[in-house]
């Protein structure tokens, strides 16, 4: 066993730690977006937990934020709430910073 062998070990740990804390803080965005848009939809509060799976949902059937943030706009316009993309895209980016200094504080 080399050094370098070590050290490439090394990096590819730390790659699979990051990509795990990476997935785990858009899971949190996820819930917490639909949250924020359930309470702007005046949701009851029986029906947000639904809807947050819902959200959840849209991102695992395919990976990536653009359907997150399809999903949750349109759902906002539905409703009649006045919002914009670039809103719902800043609140996205505000929740995943949030979600990930949570992890990095280990809430």
């Amino acid at each position: 066993m080399t050094t370098f062998d070590d050290r490439e070990r090394g990096f590819e740990k730390r790659f699979e730690l990051d990509q795990e804390q990476e997935f785990k803080a858009s899971a949190r965005r996820d819930k917490a977006l639909a949250e924020w848009a359930a309470g702007l939809m005046g949701l009851a509060e029986k029906h947000v937990a639904e809807y947050v799976t819902a959200v959840v949902k849209s991102d695992i059937e395919r990976h990536g934020e653009d359907d997150v943030l399809r999903k949750v706009f349109e759902d906002l316009k539905g409703s009649g709430v006045t919002v914009t993309e670039g809103e719902v895209r800043m609140k996205m980016a505000e929740l995943l910073a949030q979600a990930r200094e949570g992890l990095r504080e280990g809430k």
